[in-house]
């Protein structure tokens, strides 16, 4: 099982190795196997007073016929299932109405008839959310999407600084390394711009993947910082800290000498 903290530390929960997160409409979030499709688990979250989640689930229970009480792990829920047909294709729906203290959760997982609902129902025994006043502890887990988007709008945007100022092309190879320098020489980027400067350190850490195998993205968890980082076997090397840190202490900036010492 691998962990998903949702953005903002609302809640998390345990899901299987197999299933890889995907892009969905906003505030709900999207997972299943890309390989081989066993259905698509989704899952929203929704805040209110301090017993919101209880409540869901009573309100589901009496506005919804269909909908029988089930235990899922120690979890209480409204349970229902509906059948529909997609381009000529039967699929079911499972929904799950569940709630932990102010939190209410509406899960649903789509599959074939009669295909297994294990792996959604294990997902959702685990959901958890933080202590009151209680600071989680700071976390790598599988990277999001979130963090994915942020990754591809840092690559994009150094990408169009080089097109836009230097009339190059920008491939995320090594060799561009030496044309994001000469940005940095020019002082396209002021001091005190931490975006812009963080994402020259994560572009950088996409040149370095794009170079070396083994190199994984995970999504940093700490506190109110959530954000890519790599790992390269047992070493876990910060975007923030190879060039914002750097440039925020008065260092001169040399990209060739840094990116040397992640080899």
């Amino acid at each position: 099982m691998k962990k998903f903290i949702a953005p903002g530390h609302w809640f998390s929960m345990m899901y299987p190795q197999t299933w890889q997160e995907s892009v969905d409409e906003e505030g709900s979030f999207l997972f299943f196997n890309h390989d081989v499709w066993t259905g698509n688990f989704r899952i929203s979250a929704f805040r209110g007073e301090s017993d919101y989640g209880a409540e869901a689930v009573r309100e589901e229970l009496n506005s919804h016929r269909e909908a029988r009480r089930v235990k899922v792990g120690d979890l209480n829920c409204a349970y229902s299932a509906e059948s529909f047909v997609e381009e000529g294709v039967q699929y079911v729906q499972h929904l799950w109405i569940t709630g932990i203290r102010d939190v209410a959760f509406e899960c649903s997982f789509t599959a074939r008839p009669g295909d297994s609902i294990k792996e959604a129902e294990e997902t959702i025994a685990s959901l958890e959310i933080p202590a009151p006043g209680v600071k989680p502890a700071a976390e790598l887990i599988p990277v999001r999407m979130s963090e994915v988007m942020q990754i591809d709008d840092a690559f994009d945007y150094v990408s169009r600084q080089i097109k836009e100022q230097l009339k190059k092309d920008f491939t995320g190879q090594e060799e561009d390394i030496a044309h994001i320098q000469m940005l940095i020489d020019k002082g396209v980027w002021g001091a005190k711009n931490r975006e812009a400067w963080l994402a020259v350190g994560i572009t950088l850490c996409v040149i370095l993947a794009n170079e070396v195998d083994g190199v994984e993205w995970l999504s940093l968890i700490d506190g109110n910082r959530e954000e890519p980082v790599i790992r390269y076997e047992d070493i876990v090397i910060d975007p923030m800290k190879l060039v914002w840190s750097k440039v925020r202490a008065g260092e001169t900036i040399h990209l060739t000498e840094i990116y040397q010492q992640l080899l």
